[in-house]
């Protein structure tokens, strides 16, 4: 089976069914995407396709025919995206264990949506948990990257 992932073309002996996260992080040796709950409830495995937040735990890897981006693929020639830049700036972090969702789906929500009210960050956002609850400094890095992409 052939993926395309952060722009590079790798080939994964592989049974089909084999969810993406394992492929990801066993056979590519990528650290980004979480193994959290396991059933797609919680947000630490997410990744990017087409454009979209796809939990990439409950998704097999025959699902995927287009470019897959993880966190490690969001910074350009060393330079952090915007949104991981925020998420240093305040501090998000407390345990860290859900940020690669957090971030993840806050990149999705802002390409499509580039300045979001807390309304709708809120809701963008409520389907990735953090147990540490840092929801209010997640919103406020939200807020800074959209700044600093305007």
């Amino acid at each position: 089976m052939t993926l395309k992932v952060n722009g590079n073309t790798h080939t994964v002996d592989v049974d089909p069914a084999t969810p993406l996260l394992y492929i990801l992080r066993n056979d590519l040796g990528l650290q980004g995407p979480r193994f959290g709950c396991g059933s797609g409830q919680c947000g630490a495995c997410t990744v990017i396709v087409k454009g979209n937040a796809v939990r990439s735990c409950i998704t097999p890897a025959s699902a995927i025919r287009d470019e897959v981006t993880t966190l490690e693929g969001l910074a350009v020639g060393g330079k952090l995206h915007p949104v991981q830049q925020a998420w240093i700036d305040e501090q998000v972090p407390q345990c860290g264990f859900c940020q690669n969702g957090q971030i993840m789906t806050a990149k999705v929500l802002l390409d499509k949506n580039p300045n979001p009210t807390d309304e709708q960050i809120r809701t963008g956002m409520a389907n990735t948990l953090c147990r540490c609850m840092t929801y209010y400094r997640i919103q406020a890095a939200i807020k800074r990257a959209a700044k600093a992409r305007a």
